[in-house]
């Protein structure tokens, strides 16, 4: 019997965490689907159990397996206020809530280490302090959010709290665990023209946080100040410090995730507004960038303004020396289909442009490229991607969407992409991101 695979999924618009069970396909399978004409929906995927949560996640992030087996899952929460939220996975179907801490504005993006949860969302961002063992947060042990000491800019100066990317006292929000409080307003005030599209101001300003490898370096990408903010993180209590404030290649990007190569001496940036994924090496320990390549991630004859690009994720197999790129676009409008785009990396993580992308176009763009993958839908506000297990020398990757609710499964064996499962949720449910378990 096949062994399955279990991925947990929030959504956009209802209370619930969903955990989907994949079961590959079959080598029968798949020929039997092939000769059959039925198309490549071999493999299975289902429901396997509703996790009751406290309101929608739209962004998950799963910590590193305890020595105990258990795992913490941290996740923003579209409640009112807005939140973010800690939760312990003991298994697949046994997650319980532990705590939650407040934001000052709605959450894009969260991620963690074993001592501060890091939360973007608009104008602001948070650094809130969590206990080692549990992963619960907790009130800060070395220093309260009024103590903690303002990041500077790499020229040595001080960042003010309402010019650049500094902190601020004047917010008590979540005060037991609030550790610190970013804003990223600067000379132009934070704009949020209201609409359900613009999420609270999540598409004109900061919308992502993650860590580098060695944790050393958090990057929030801010697509309306058309930047990536680094920062770098003391190892003692998550606390960080300004690194520079670095402004994307192109006027009209939109910096919307940044994430990093498994080794640490490139990450990739997709850019919201013109589905491009630049590549930049790292220095000073990842808090320094400099550009190195850029490519597009939707095909030569498609326009950037019919598209949102989402997401981008290095492949899993291969340890810190992944063989692929994967990144993802959305339509912005429904019925104009996404991609999903596979990119070649060499060893130590730029694009490989030895490889050569579609004839008869600029060669700087699509070099690299090794296949572009048409979504079933738009994505609606999804479209993101999640790259999963490798099992027979094929790699697997979530897919999901909200625009109808359907959670999808890709095949990548090299050569091209399959869907080979899906399933949808629950009627009104949006699916938001997926993590592998």
């Amino acid at each position: 019997m096949s062994q399955s695979y279990d991925f947990l999924v929030g959504t956009f618009n209802t209370p619930q965490l969903y955990t989907l069970r994949f079961t590959p396909p079959t080598p029968e399978s798949s020929t039997k689907s092939s000769s059959s004409g039925s198309g490549s929906n071999s493999g299975n995927l289902r429901i396997l159990h509703r996790t009751a949560a406290i309101g929608s996640h739209s962004w998950l992030h799963l910590s590193p397996p305890k020595t105990n087996g258990t795992r913490n899952l941290y996740a923003t929460a579209w409640t009112e206020p807005p939140s973010v939220v800690a939760y312990a996975v003991d298994s697949s179907t046994k997650i319980k809530l532990l705590s939650r801490a407040q934001t000052k504005a709605r959450s894009g993006y969260v991620t963690a280490n074993d001592v501060a949860v890091y939360s973007a969302g608009g104008a602001t961002g948070e650094v809130f302090s969590i206990d080692r063992d549990s992963g619960t947060f907790v009130a800060p042990q070395t220093k309260s959010a009024s103590e903690a000491s303002p990041p500077r800019l790499t020229n040595g100066t001080t960042a003010g709290s309402h010019h650049t990317a500094g902190q601020s006292s004047s917010q008590p929000s979540s005060p037991n665990q609030l550790l610190q409080t970013l804003s990223f307003v600067d000379s132009s005030a934070q704009r949020d023209n209201g609409s359900v599209m613009d999420f609270g101001g999540l598409r004109h300003g900061a919308h992502s946080a993650d860590l580098s490898p060695s944790g050393n370096t958090l990057y929030i990408a801010d697509i309306g100040r058309n930047c990536i903010w680094t920062f770098a993180v003391s190892p003692t209590d998550g606390s960080v410090t300004l690194g520079e404030k670095h402004i994307s290649p192109r006027p009209n990007d939109g910096p919307r995730h940044v994430w990093p190569h498994p080794a640490g001496g490139y990450v990739y940036c997709v850019q919201e507004h013109t589905s491009m994924v630049d590549v930049f090496s790292t220095n000073h320990d990842g808090v320094s960038l400099t550009h190195k390549q850029g490519v597009r991630i939707i095909p030569p004859d498609q326009h950037e303004q019919d598209f949102w690009a989402d997401e981008v994720r290095t492949s899993l197999s291969r340890a810190d020396r992944p063989q692929y790129l994967y990144a993802s676009t959305r339509g912005l409008k429904p019925g104009k289909k996404g991609y999903v785009a596979v990119y070649k990396l060499t060893d130590d993580g730029r694009i490989d442009t030895s490889v050569s992308g579609p004839k008869s176009e600029p060669a700087d763009l699509y070099a690299g490229l090794l296949y572009m993958y048409e979504t079933p839908n738009s994505g609606g506000w999804a479209n993101a991607i999640q790259p999963g297990p490798t099992v027979q020398g094929v790699e697997y990757l979530a897919l999901t969407d909200s625009e109808d609710g359907w959670v999808f499964v890709l095949s990548w064996n090299g050569a091209e992409i399959k869907e080979v499962a899906r399933t949808k949720l629950d009627p009104g449910a949006g699916a938001a991101t997926a993590v592998w378990l």
